[in-house]
This record gives structure tokens, C-alpha cells and sequence, in this order.
């Protein structure tokens, strides 16, 4: 088995080298092609939470799990200009091999949805979470968000600024903890093609920044990346862990050796899990915030 796995490791490798992973290509080969967690199912597919063919979700539950079980919400990366749950079953099933009833949505790109269009997407998914989860399993009062790389940024950006949420009509307390993987939160002035097509119409940089909204009432938070990312530098990380601190909030902090940009999510998956404990530190951190935290009493429809 050691062998079997140790020759999938290293074609899926070369599959992702010829792919280019590294700058956000697409994941389909890799998810089609590498070995799944047992202990997660898929429960629903391409599930409508709004309007458009990008406004979908996937669940995943954990097999043989009760009801109450904590909800994490994964939002993918791709610069917010490409990218698509179909790519990411790995995730979700590892997550929900994990414990967690595991939702992982679409959201509009770039160029139709430049900032904050993909931020309220990404509130509206969370709304039907709310309304929707318990059939699945999950507690609609004990939900985490978390992301890589841009996803990252959307995760960690519903969670620290509440606007988003209570435009959608969601209570932000619901939301117990965040966690971001290889992500952007503290990057302007805008200085590359990305940011600067992305958010550069933004009236007010300081408004897309997750590091501005780093104060008291922000949710706990695991901040993870690898310390050779060239994409997103580890700094951001580092600065936003830093505010969050000073503000006297959770914060699990890691900054893995050798690890790229990309590493961190795929270290999510058995093929690539033994590159660092990012699965199992991150799922510890957010499961005990989840299910620890003193119960918030909030309206669910």
C-alpha cells in the first residue's frame, strides 16, 4: 500500500507540475484521480443559494454522524478570477471526515464580480447554511468559515467584517471561528494586475482590507502558510495574526517550512497529507472553538 500510494503521490505530481498548479490552474485532474477520506460523503450537489449558475453549493456530512454536528463553510482560491467547487471534493470530504458538515459554494469571478461582489456571495451562502444546514446534520448556531488564498480572503474578510453577514440578514455571531490557508490580508496599495483589476475601483482601499477590521469582536482565528509562498507572502499572514493578538483574540499562528503557496491545501488531501498537519491542527482549532465557545442564542429560519 506504502508503494501504491507513494507512485500516486508522484504522478500526481507530474499531473500538477504540467498543470501548473502553483499559479492557480484548474484542480479537476488532481481531485478525479487521488484517493478520497472514507469517513465523508457527499450529501448534496449544486444546490441553488441565489440567482446564477456561480451561486451553487456542495455538502459533504461525515459518515455514520449525528445531528448538531459543527458546519464549516470552505471557500476556494483562484485570484477571485477562476476556480469551481467541482474541484475541490477532496476538501469537503476530508473536512467531513473531520466532523464537520462540510458546505462548499461557488461565487461570481472577475471580471462579472469585481470586489465585493464575491464577499456577498459569500454572505449568501452562509444565509442558506443557516436556514438550510440542519437537514444535513449540522448546527446552524456553530458555524466556521475558512479558505485558501483568495478563498482565505473571503473567509477571513465575512468573519472580521460583520457588514457583509448582516446585509444577507445573517447574525455574524453564528460565525465561531475562521481560518485561512496561504491568504491575502493586508496587501494595499494595490500593486499587482491582480489587486489592482480586482479591487482597484474599490472608493475606499482600506475598506477591502481583512487587517482593518481586526478588533475585539473579530472571531477566533488559524492562520496558516507556507514559508516559501512567493504568491502570497507569509507577511500577511504574520500581520494580520499580529493585530488579532493585540486585540486580544484567539489566534493560532503557523508558518509551515518549505511549504509554497499551494501546499497548505494540498496537504488537505491523503495523497499530500504527510507534507504538514494542516488538516488536523486546523480541524483541532476550529472544532474546539466550534463546540467550546459559550452557545450564541440568535434567530435561524
Amino acid at each position: 500500500m506504502t508503494r501504491v500510494l507513494t507512485a500516486l503521490a508522484s504522478l500526481v505530481c507530474l499531473v500538477l507540475a504540467a498543470f501548473g498548479i502553483a499559479a492557480g490552474s484548474p484542480l479537476s485532474l488532481f481531485d478525479a484521480i487521488g484517493p478520497r477520506d472514507p469517513g465523508g460523503r457527499q450529501a448534496l450537489r449544486d444546490e441553488p443559494f441565489g440567482e446564477g449558475d456561480r451561486r451553487r453549493l456542495d455538502v459533504y456530512v461525515p459518515v455514520g454522524a449525528s445531528d448538531r454536528a459543527p458546519v464549516l463553510i470552505f471557500f476556494y482560491g483562484g485570484s477571485w478570477q477562476s476556480g469551481t467547487k467541482d474541484d475541490y471534493a477532496f476538501v469537503g470530504q476530508a473536512l467531513a471526515a473531520q466532523g464537520f458538515v462540510t458546505v462548499v459554494p461557488d461565487y461570481r469571478l472577475f471580471p462579472e464580480s469585481p470586489f465585493p461582489g464575491f464577499l456577498e456571495d459569500g454572505a449568501q451562502a452562509v444565509a442558506w447554511v443557516r436556514d438550510n444546514i440542519a437537514a444535513y446534520g449540522g448546527d446552524p448556531r456553530r458555524i466556521v468559515l475558512a479558505g485558501h488564498s483568495a478563498g482565505a480572503y473571503n473567509a477571513v474578510m465575512l468573519g472580521l467584517d460583520p457588514s457583509y453577514l448582516r446585509a444577507a440578514g445573517v447574525d455574524p455571531r453564528v460565525i465561531r471561528a475562521v481560518a485561512g490557508l496561504s491568504g491575502p490580508y493586508d496587501f494595499a496599495p494595490f500593486d499587482t494586475e491582480t489587486s489592482i483589476r480586482v479591487f482597484g475601483g474599490a472608493p475606499d482601499p482600506a475598506a477591502t482590507q481583512p487587517v482593518t477590521f481586526a478588533g475585539p469582536n473579530a472571531p477566533p482565528a488559524f492562520l496558516a502558510t507556507g514559508e516559501a509562498d512567493t504568491v502570497v507572502r507569509p507577511r500577511n499572514t504574520q500581520s494580520l495574526a499580529a493585530k488579532l493578538r493585540a486585540a486580544h483574540v484567539p489566534v493560532q499562528e503557523r508558518i509551515y517550512p518549505r511549504l509554497d503557496h499551494s501546499d497548505p491545501l494540498l496537504a488537505l488531501s491523503v495523497t499530500f497529507r504527510s507534507k504538514a498537519p494542516v488538516l488536523a491542527e486546523m480541524a483541532a482549532f476550529l472544532k474546539g472553538q466550534a463546540l467550546n465557545r459559550q452557545q450564541v442564542t440568535v434567530g435561524v429560519r
